[in-house]
């Protein structure tokens, strides 16, 4: 088998879809499973699930482009057999039981620009955390490509700094196993 052009001996192959339309709640979740499992057709037939009599779903974008909500995001994950627990902010990172989670997935403010110009204003995004044969990656579908953050270690010092940063929220991508047992969180 050969290797893509650039690419490194025994490289492990991560999963990154690249941001589209408004669909970031549809590549995390692609992202932080490591397949592409979801479609925007799939996420807005979960919308019509979670409002079924609503003429303007209150779960996605008015525009039709995605912007799903954290509602779409848990369904997505239930019909799979898996469960978002959500992070408790004020909790110290080193209670996080990572090897107990699958992946996460952040809420972050974004900012928003027309082409090179940037405006003051701000978009919640989401954004998938995963780790692949021993490192964690930042899967976010605005990079060009998946970005090692390490370690445990890693992954909890970008953690920390994006929670400093206020308004973000943190979802632990779990087995209904592990949710149920509240072995995600370390009491030791």
């Amino acid at each position: 088998m050969s290797q893509a052009p650039g690419a490194q001996p025994n490289q492990p192959s991560v999963y990154h879809e690249r941001q589209r339309l408004e669909l970031c709640a549809v590549h995390a979740l692609n992202n932080v499973l490591q397949q592409q499992l979801f479609s925007q057709e799939a996420a807005d037939e979960i919308c019509k699930r979670l409002a079924p009599d609503s003429r303007l779903n209150p779960h996605r974008s008015l525009l039709g482009t995605g912007n799903y909500d954290v509602n779409v995001i848990m369904a997505a994950l239930q019909g799979l057999g898996l469960a978002a627990v959500w992070w408790d902010r004020r909790r110290p990172l080193s209670q996080l039981a990572l090897p107990q989670v699958l992946g996460l997935i952040l809420n972050l403010p974004s900012p928003v620009s027309l082409g090179l110009l940037s405006l003051p204003l701000r978009r919640r995004h989401w954004v998938a955390l995963r780790q692949v044969d021993g490192v964690y990656y930042n899967l976010d579908s605005k990079l060009r490509a998946p970005e090692a953050l390490g370690d445990e270690d890693g992954v909890r010092a970008f953690l920390a700094a994006a929670l400093a940063q206020g308004l973000c929220e943190v979802l632990l991508v779990v087995t209904k196993e592990v949710e149920e047992k509240g072995c995600w969180l370390r009491t030791d």
